[in-house]
């Protein structure tokens, strides 16, 4: 009996190790793929879809228009940059610098603010949900070392770019070029690129135009005349 209950647990244990190991490889496949193919929906936006349709909202469906890196004003880039992620060439993903100050403030009793780059944002909206888990922040942990390991820096500033959500129901910036400045992401200025990328935290909730959008743009305008760091200062 002993003989046979151990080889029954250790049948199952393997079973277990490779469906561990089946799902933690799953994603990789998609990610080398999206090295040179947009992905055509996101996690994220099911998201919405389905809010939306419990909501019994019209359209149910997401604006969403990819585009090339050469169809966007190189303004909005570096906007994205200086709103988001002004480090994000000096990480691998996870930025420990930005974590530590996140966790000063809220020892020093302030509120704790997200300090998540913009590779773990696209892990997010593809692969994961919207959520602060213990579980989903690891699984979006693991999730960014794959996408910086097999992905370049410029591939994961486009996915973003083309991702993230810049308005009600718009995806990507094309979508949301033209639904607040109705002209395409090319022809931004820069600073509309300012605006836009200054709503990122809450696309929903504010618009380019509105107050907090105003209050935002001088910092980011300030750092958009130097060119994102790609190496700690001595």
């Amino acid at each position: 009996m002993t003989t046979s209950s151990s080889r029954g647990v250790r049948f199952w244990l393997i079973r277990a190790l490779r469906i561990a190991t089946v799902a933690a490889l799953a994603p990789l496949p998609f990610i080398l793929l999206f090295a040179v193919v947009d992905p055509p929906v996101t996690m994220v936006m099911l998201g919405r879809v389905a809010s939306r349709l419990a909501a019994g909202a019209s359209p149910v469906w997401p604006e969403h228009r990819p585009v090339s890196r050469r169809e966007m004003a190189p303004a909005l880039r570096r906007a994205v940059l200086a709103s988001e992620d002004d480090r994000f060439y000096l990480h691998h993903g996870i930025d420990f610098v930005e974590l530590d100050k996140a966790l000063d403030r809220r020892k020093r009793g302030g509120k704790l603010r997200g300090a998540s780059t913009l590779s773990q944002q696209v892990a997010k909206n593809i692969f994961l949900w919207n959520g602060r888990s213990f579980v989903r922040k690891g699984m979006e942990a693991y999730l960014t070392l794959w996408l910086e390991l097999l992905l370049s820096k410029e591939r994961i500033l486009d996915l973003y770019i083309n991702l993230a959500e810049w308005g009600p129901n718009q995806f990507g910036a094309e979508a949301g070029a033209r639904h607040h400045f109705r002209k395409s992401a090319a022809k931004l200025t820069r600073e509309e690129a300012a605006r836009m990328a200054a709503i990122l935290p809450a696309p929903r909730r504010w618009s380019p135009r509105g107050s907090v959008a105003t209050r935002r743009i001088p910092a980011i305008l300030q750092r958009m005349q130097y060119a994102a760091p790609k190496t700690e200062p001595q």
